[in-house]
Order: C-alpha cells, then structure tokens, then sequence
C-alpha cells in the first residue's frame, strides 16, 4: 500500500503545482484573481463534482494549512515595520479595529432586527469580524508593486487577527452569561493566554533571530534560516495551543523592524510561498462542502449582506477618522471581505460551546465561506488595481 500511494502523492502534488501554474497564466488575463480559480479548480477536482483528488493527500490539509499560513503571518509582520507605522500608523490601528468592531455592530444590530436570537447573533457577528490573511497576502504579492495601498492593507490584516480574536472571546462570555452557564475557564483569559502567549513566543525567537541570521553567508543562506525559523516558531505554538499566525506575526514584526544588516528573508519567502500556496487553496476549494449552501436560508443572506456592509461602513469610519485619502475610504473595506478557515475554526469553537446553536452556526458560517472565498478576493483585486500607485 505504501509503495502504491508514493507515486500517486508524488503525481498528484506534481499536477497540482502545474495546475497552479496554469491557473496563474490565466488569472493574468481574466478578471478573476489565482485565488478565485484555484478554489474553483478545487472545487471541480475535489468530492463534490470530480472526487480526483486521493483521500491520503488532501488528508494531509491541514499540516499544509498550518504551513502556508506561518508564511503568510511572517510577510504579514515584515509589513508592521516602524518606517510603515509612522506614515501609515494612525490610518493601520483606526481602520484595523473600526473594520472589526463595525462589522460586529453591524452584523449583530441586522441579525437582530431580522428576529435572529439574541445569542447566535452575537456569535455569528463576532464571527464576521475575521478576514482570511492567506487570500489577502496572496492577491497583493500578485499585484505586482503593491504600493502604499497594498502595505496598508496588510497591516490591517496583520491586527485583524488580533482584533478578531479578542471580539471573539468576548461573544463567547456575553452569550455564556446569557445563557446561565458559567462554569469552566473565562473565555478572555483563554484568548489572553492565546494572544500572550503568541506575542512572547513571538518575540522571544524573533529578536535572536533578527541579530544571527545573515551572517554566515550574507544573502545566500537566508531562505533556509526564514523556513527554519518559522517553522520552529509554528511548531513551538501549536505545541504550546498559543495562536501560531499571532506568533509568526510577532517574529516577522520584530526582524524586520531589528535585523538592520538585511531583509532578504521576506523576499525569500515570497518566492517559496506561492507554490504551497496553491496546493492549499485547490485543497481548500476540494474541501468545500456545497450541501451547507442549501441550508443556508434567509439568515445567510441576510448575514453575507450584512457583513460586506458592516466591512465597508466600519473601514470607511476608520478611514475618515484618521485622515486617509478617498480612494482609501471607498475600497479598503471591500479587499477585506475575504474569510476562510479563522471563521470555520471560530464557528466550530462556538458549535462545541454552545451545542444548541450548532446547526444555525454552521450552516451560515460555512456556506458565507464559499461565498467570501469566492468572491472577496475578486473585490479585492479590483481594489487592489483601482488603487495602485
């Protein structure tokens, strides 16, 4: 059985790379971005159409999952730099938390009004507030010189997680009092310990890391010491069940702001990223499950309609509060509409906590998912080339 699954792991991986490749070529000449059709391509291969796709691979999703986002959570930090927050600070923390607590607002008080109980409302709102980092980098790195736009938005996703989080945990405790169910550990003090922990993590490989990597060969080594770190950093925090994007972002914060002999380890990166990229949206699009778009009902509308208002109201406050420029105010809440596993994760959390509101959760959480991964990053793109500078 081994020998048999080895040729078959190694066609599969070799098909997907090459169909990445193809998938690139064509989202250059169509409006729709790579991201898009590699769900799509996942989609088409994976259970619910072609089933092409061997159970042995896409079983492994999840460790690739892991990977592809603790890149993407170093190239997110790599933008938090201190030349970045001072032109751009008061715009990135405005818009980072209006776009989280907006959507939260926003998407509760409609739920709400829509005779939506009180308690999955304000999960299901919380939930809202979290956007996909992976879609997000993935767009502006194919964007080409993403200019101050692109930096600024990858800032933002950098705190939304954060953000996300912390609202998160906060739902959970309101709804756990409403509900008269207080017993086990305080949902903050377990977000706390999972974004502490992260940060100290974070920081504690990441100022080593900042003063040793780059000496033994200036330039040439620096792809090997990036995955090494970051790969240590997922393991250690996962190993710990502190958040590892959290950390990943802290680490690659931290060396880009102190590691003034270089900064080829972002570069690096991006050219290592895109092909597991691949492999982990077409697995992504393979494990969409279209049977929950059938039971997603007037609250799933009524819940993807709310949160791109909520994203592009909450942005668009932030936006004039600091003093961002207009084409700023009117696209930076639409290239945050993508959502993706953060949200799934959050749904499942909320499911297991709160067992009578399972159904509605999932179904509206995962089918808004098909949508946002779908169509946000389109949105996105648009912004993405509408802004360009």
């Amino acid at each position: 059985m081994e020998a048999l699954t080895i040729p078959q792991f190694l066609f599969t991986l070799g098909a997907i790379l090459l169909l990445g490749l193809l998938t690139d070529a064509i989202g250059r000449r169509t409006f729709l971005p790579r991201v898009t059709l590699l769900l799509l391509f996942g989609i088409l291969i994976g259970n619910e159409v072609l089933d092409l796709i061997p159970v042995f691979f896409s079983s492994r999703f999840e460790l690739i999952a892991n990977m592809a986002l603790l890149m993407i959570g170093f190239l997110l930090g790599g933008k938090l730099t201190a030349e970045n927050l001072r032109r751009e600070g008061s715009q990135i923390l405005w818009i980072s938390i209006t776009a989280a607590v907006g959507t939260t607002l926003v998407v509760m008080s409609i739920l709400l009004l829509a005779g939506v109980p009180a308690q999955p409302a304000i999960l299901l709102a919380c939930i809202a507030a979290a956007t996909a980092p992976a879609a997000t980098v993935d767009l502006v790195i194919e964007s080409g010189k993403s200019g101050r736009f692109g930096n600024v938005l990858m800032a933002i996703v950098a705190l939304d997680d954060v953000w996300g989080l912390m609202l998160f945990s906060i739902g959970i405790a309101v709804v756990i009092s409403m509900d008269g169910a207080g017993s086990g550990a305080s949902p903050m003090l377990v977000a706390m310990k999972e974004i502490g922990g992260a940060i100290v993590l974070g920081a504690g490989i990441g100022f080593p890391a900042a003063y040793l990597t780059g000496r033994i060969k200036p330039g040439q080594p620096m792809l090997t010491e990036a995955l090494g770190i970051v790969f240590v950093c997922g393991g250690i925090a996962i190993w710990l069940e502190v958040s590892f994007l959290i950390a990943a972002i802290v680490m690659g914060a931290i060396i880009a702001n102190f590691a003034r002999h270089h900064e080829y380890p972002f570069h690096e990166i991006e050219g290592v990223e895109w092909p597991l990229l691949a492999v982990f949206f077409i697995l992504a699009g393979a494990s969409l499950e279209f049977a929950a778009m059938k039971q997603i009902g007037a609250i799933g509308m009524i819940y993807i309609a709310a949160r791109i208002v909520g994203k592009y109201l909450g942005a668009w406050i932030g936006s004039v509060a600091s003093g961002a420029d207009k084409v700023t105010r009117n696209w930076i809440g639409l290239a945050m509409l993508p959502q993706a596993g953060a949200a799934i994760g959050m749904a499942l959390v909320a499911a297991n906590q709160f067992p009578h509101y399972r159904q509605t959760l999932l179904a509206v959480v995962i089918s808004s998912t098909i949508f946002f991964e779908i169509v946000g990053p389109v949105l996105t793109r648009i912004a993405l080339r509408t802004t360009r500078v």
